[in-house]
């Protein structure tokens, strides 16, 4: 049973965290999710070790909290806990000066021992946090924590305080993993006796490696975004890790990264020339000019400005930068890049900017002040990365109205969709493959829709800058895992609230199916109405989940059947329903569906009887003969009686399909049902050939299974007169409809247009009397 009393107690363990010490991606992750879950109801502890370069503004306000000891193999090492609050999170300083007190945070020869004290001071300070804190999750992230969920399970397992203890690890770059000599597994870690843990830390015959450790012992596997967690499982991506993440690919999800969206506000901003909002973006070309003339471009406003920001590397798509530049520069497009990395794309870069003056830009630099200002003032952004996990200057991009051109992997295609031409809708522009042709392409597209179709241009900014990147989005995401692995804990209302909402997104996402179903009818046959409406209404409690490719036959076939001569009207009210019928189409399941079948058969009989009296007086006649021929006829010639019966007043080719197939198509047959009547000659002829279909079907389909279609036929429109004589008539096609409902798989026996009728299929026994049935109704 769910404690609703007990808060989740996460601790999150990091080896860097904005504001204090960042170096990457990390430490903004560290940063900015503790505290989007402590706003979602969690209770979070971060850790971090105590650099010597953390300002000293926040060494003043760390308060001491303890000290202990940890063994690190053979060794005895001084742990102290220094802690600070912020925000409503809980930091947690592991202080060791031996290890941390140094110029910065990676980098040296025993970065090894370092970490896995790290890995251990957190686990055994576990027993150390504030009074009525229990740890539930314990969320590491990257190579440097990867040895704690190696040490919980090998040291600390069994113990009370340790048993409830779930661990998740989450990978921010696989190509990042710790590796080390063997040696290291008994002299500082201390498990070469131990045999599970040696083999499952060891990545070759003398090397260790750390993230492999948590790859193999961690509860649950993050990394972020879902593109990235499948490329990760492929040689290509996975650096010598895809075998294990393929194992553990249970395990293993990808969650998005988001953004600090007050710290990037185009609104708020005080780094930036001008602010705007994506109501108001006169500002933004008061950041552009202010920018080119900054950098010495040409202060011109009809030409697109794009920018780099990032480190200069082949991994940032660099190679395919210098390959198109000249192409791109010369084509007009202003480019400036601000960076540091490997010196022959430094050089390069000096060149390009020396043999355009007044078009490109380089800053070989790292000035946060100047990247900002970027950000806002192009508007483009280009990053052809080679492999990105996630990638935030796209976010940051997009929330400054700067559209992203972006190579299709990891984070990058996760987070930009790609504009269409045809319906306008996306955040930017992006290629496939890792080719400097397809980038400098993509980049001509981007600059074309500037200079061609400014006011599509101006959309697609809008769409950009209207985009949720925010962590209260991912920390949900995050929370769905915790509370997933911990289901005795109950979920915090206001949490439970915001899954309530985006449950829906994920139900909406086959609105490409929705919209053609409201659409299509435009012209449809009077005969379809009288059949589809009631199969719609009765599927809207308890339908089956039509698998895609399926509902697309059956719009085509409906299609098909309509005539030019009839205009539909569709109202609001029609695509209303269909939407709703649509989706609880998507959410029924399989055991709502049987439940559902069982209860076809009353509801028939309901209905027939409900809508009889709409026929006209030789309907009914026809229909007491039809009660005669009931009793004495067999199935097939039940269901051809009152089939006739019902054609008066209006009969369509698609009542002789099987129910399972009229059933799946609500949002066509809501709309369907408002169309005017045909003439009496057209109804006439569509009965003769309905007649023959109706034989051919047969042919192949057990007799009860056409009866739920046959009966479920009668117009909507009719349903409020009940007259209790004719509940009769339709007893007996009635009692073999549970077993019609059964078996839906008749439903591949799709009957084919008029233009080309069934009866072209070799005769049988049964299709001989189904013919000579036909041939006496149109006598």
């Amino acid at each position: 049973m769910a404690d609703s009393s007990k808060k989740m107690q996460i601790v999150f363990a990091s080896a860097e965290c904005a504001p204090f010490v960042k170096t990457g991606g990390l430490g903004d992750v560290a940063g900015s999710l503790p505290a989007a879950l402590v706003r979602a109801g969690a209770e979070v502890i971060v850790m971090v070790p105590k650099y010597a370069t953390i300002k000293d503004e926040y060494k003043a306000q760390m308060e001491h909290f303890s000290d202990f000891y940890v063994s690190l193999g053979w060794r005895n090492e001084y742990c102290g806990l220094e802690k600070l609050e912020r925000d409503g999170v809980t930091y947690m300083f592991v202080d060791n000066e031996r290890y941390f007190a140094r110029d910065y945070p990676y980098g040296f020869f025993d970065d090894g021992e370092r970490f896995a004290f790290f890995s251990k001071a957190i686990t055994e300070s576990l027993q150390h946090l504030p009074e009525g804190f229990e740890c539930d999750i314990l969320h590491c992230n990257d190579w440097q924590t990867a040895l704690a969920p190696v040490f919980l399970r090998e040291f600390y397992q069994g113990l009370p305080l340790y048993d409830r203890v779930k661990t998740v690890f989450s990978i921010h770059n696989v190509a990042f993993q710790g590796q080390f000599s063997d040696t290291v597994m008994e002299d500082i870690l201390g498990v070469a006796h131990i045999p599970a843990a040696a083999t499952q830390l060891r990545c070759d015959a003398c090397s260790i490696n750390y993230m492999l450790g948590a790859l193999h012992y961690a509860d649950a596997i993050t990394t972020v975004s879902p593109t990235y967690a499948n490329e990760i499982q492929t040689p290509e991506f996975g650096e010598g890790l895809d075998g294990v993440l393929r194992e553990r690919s249970y395990a293993l999800q990808g969650i998005l990264n988001g953004i600090d969206v007050a710290g990037f506000d185009p609104a708020t901003d005080k780094r930036i020339a001008a602010n705007y909002t994506v109501e108001d973006r006169s500002g933004k070309a008061v950041c552009k000019a202010k920018l080119q003339e900054e950098l010495g471009l040409e202060v011109r406003d009809d030409r697109p400005l794009m920018v780099m920001v990032t480190r200069l590397t082949r991994q940032k798509g660099l190679d395919l930068v210098m390959y198109a530049l000249d192409r791109i520069l010369a084509g007009g497009v202003q480019v400036a890049v601000l960076g540091t990395g490997d010196r022959d794309y430094e050089d390069g870069l000096r060149y390009f900017q020396d043999k355009y003056p007044g078009t490109m830009a380089a800053r070989i630099e790292f000035d946060p002040a100047l990247s900002q200002r970027m950000y806002a003032a192009a508007d483009m952004f280009l990053m052809p990365s080679k492999f990105e996990p996630c990638g935030l200057s796209q976010i940051i991009a997009m929330r400054y109205g700067t559209l992203p051109i972006v190579r299709e992997t990891g984070g990058l295609k996760d987070t930009v969709i790609p504009y269409n031409e045809f319906t306008g809708e996306g955040t930017g522009f992006s290629f496939s493959n890792f080719n400097g042709d397809e980038m400098g392409d993509a980049v001509f597209r981007a600059a074309r829709l500037f200079w061609d179709n400014r006011e599509a241009w101006n959309q697609l900014v809008t769409q950009a800058m209207s985009q949720d990147f925010s962590w209260t989005r991912s920390a949900d995401k995050y929370l769905d895992l915790y509370f997933f692995m911990h289901p005795e804990i109950e979920r915090p209302a206001a949490v439970t609230e915001v899954a309530a909402v985006d449950e829906p997104a994920a139900a909406e996402e086959p609105k490409a199916e929705e919209k053609p179903a409201e659409a299509e009818p435009v012209k449809v046959d009077p005969e379809v109405k009288a059949e589809v409406v009631p199969e719609a209404k009765a599927e809207a409690k308890p339908a089956a989940k039509p698998a895609a490719k399926k509902t697309t036959t059956r719009k085509t076939t409906a299609k098909k059947a309509t005539t030019t001569k009839a205009a539909a009207t569709k109202t609001a009210a029609a695509k209303t329903t269909a939407a709703k019928a649509t989706t609880t189409r998507k959410r029924t399941t399989a055991a709502a569906k049987k439940a559902a079948e069982a209860e076809a058969a009353p509801e028939v009989k309901a209905e027939a009887a409900e809508t009889k009296p709409a026929a006209k007086a030789p309907a009914k006649t026809a229909a007491k003969k039809t009660t005669t021929t009931a009793k004495k006829a067999t199935a097939a010639k039940k269901t051809t009686a009152t089939k006739s019966t019902t054609t008066k007043a209006a009969t369509t080719k698609s009542a002789a399909k099987p129910a399972a197939k009229v059933e799946e198509t609500p949002a066509e047959s809501k709309a369907e049902a408002t169309v005017e009547a045909k003439p009496a000659a057209k109804t006439a002829t569509r009965k003769r050939t309905t007649t023959a279909k109706k034989a051919t079907a047969k042919a192949t389909t057990p007799k009860a299974e056409i009866k739920p279609a046959a009966t479920k036929e009668e117009p909507k429109a009719e349903v409020k007169a009940k007259p209790a004589p004719k509940a009769a008539e339709v007893k007996a096609e009635v009692k073999a409809a549970p077993k019609a409902e059964a078996k839906p798989e008749p439903a591949k026996e799709t009957p084919v247009s008029p233009a080309a009728p069934a009866e072209k299929k070799a005769p049988t026994k049964k299709t001989s009397v189904r013919k000579a049935t036909a041939t006496r109704k149109r006598r």
